[in-house]
């Protein structure tokens, strides 16, 4: 099949690529062109906010896989490559769904509006909904639209899913201490990239349409905090504060400066991470234990530099500081 990715050269589009050539798929990447793309893939050069950009995609493909988060992107590569591509497949995302709260919902749950604006950040879902839209309306049946949780993997550039098995390895204390979330009440459900790639692969190789939420089966945090603990060897103490203490202290969740990475406060986001992935473990979905993916991500950050500043979590200064408030608070 000949394949064509709008991107290609960042994390997961990288690996969507990878995956299509060990398949011995012919593979063309339309990107800016300032990184490169994996070794066999044939690279395009186009900006994406220039309408006139596809003109430089020859040929017909049998499918295209498009990972953008901005509308008029999406509508934009439909619009001009609909005689060109068979088929379509979109990578969105677990925040298109509008009740954080209520857990155990599939794809039939209740979207966000779509975004009718310029892309936002904060408006992320949105934008993905007004993403998943076009696709829909311009492909139909021969769109096929993954929902993804939080994607983990070696690569995770957002430092979300690196965090915790990173700061397990390598404690900011001289004792050892890491500052956890005592939380049990969150979950977490991740999907590690090289997995979603390689459904998203097979899904077009054999025709699948439709809308799936691509996920691993959601676990609680506390289990996740205690196998991250496991795969890097932590043996020090383990000082663990309460959702009050957290806000108190101002940690933010989720993600950025200053947060606790993959925790969110409960009770308003039960049903964040806890969606059901059964009609895509029906469509072929498989993912691999999610101890694989901590031990493969630790790697890969202990590669790129345990020192480095980091997009989510905390400071080591910070932790040391919470770490003793939370000594004396005790």
């Amino acid at each position: 099949m000949r394949f064509l990715v709008l991107g290609g050269t960042a994390w997961l589009g990288g690996e969507i690529v990878r995956a299509a050539l060990a398949r011995d798929h012919e593979v063309v990447c339309m990107a800016r062109g300032t990184r490169p793309v994996p070794e066999g893939a044939e690279l395009v050069a186009g900006d994406r906010d220039d309408p006139q950009a596809y003109s430089a995609l020859t040929g017909d493909f049998d499918a295209a896989i498009d990972v953008t988060s901005r509308p008029a992107h999406a509508r934009g590569a439909v619009d001009a490559l609909r005689d060109q591509v068979a088929r379509w497949a979109f990578v969105s995302t677990c925040s298109v769904y509008a009740q954080d709260d209520r857990p155990g919902q599939d794809e039939s749950a209740p979207l966000l509006p779509a975004w009718t604006g310029e892309f936002e950040i904060e408006k992320y879902g949105e934008c993905k909904v007004a993403c998943e839209e076009a696709v829909l309306a311009a492909y139909g049946d021969r769109a096929l639209i993954a929902r993804p949780g939080l994607i983990t993997g070696p690569g995770d550039a957002s430092d979300r899913t690196g965090y915790w098995p990173l700061r397990f390895a390598h404690p900011a204390t001289e004792d050892g201490a890491v500052l956890v979330p005592d939380a049990p009440d969150a979950s977490v459900q991740l999907i590690d990239a090289r997995d979603l790639a390689q459904w998203l692969v097979e899904s077009v190789e054999r025709g699948v349409g439709g809308v799936f939420t691509t996920a691993s089966e959601h676990r609680s945090l506390t289990d996740y905090l205690a196998l991250a603990r496991s795969v890097a060897g932590h043996a020090g103490p383990v000082v663990a504060v309460d959702q009050d203490w957290i806000e108190r202290h101002q940690i933010a969740p989720w993600a950025g400066d200053r947060s606790f990475p993959l925790w969110l406060p409960q009770p308003e986001y039960a049903g964040f991470a806890t969606r059901i992935p059964a009609a895509a473990r029906a469509a072929g979905l498989r993912t691999r234990p999610l101890e694989d993916s901590i031990r493969d991500t630790l790697a890969w950050e202990l590669r790129t530099g345990p020192g480095r500043t980091r997009r989510a979590g905390l400071s080591p200064a910070d932790e040391r500081e919470l770490i003793a408030a939370a000594r004396r608070d005790a």
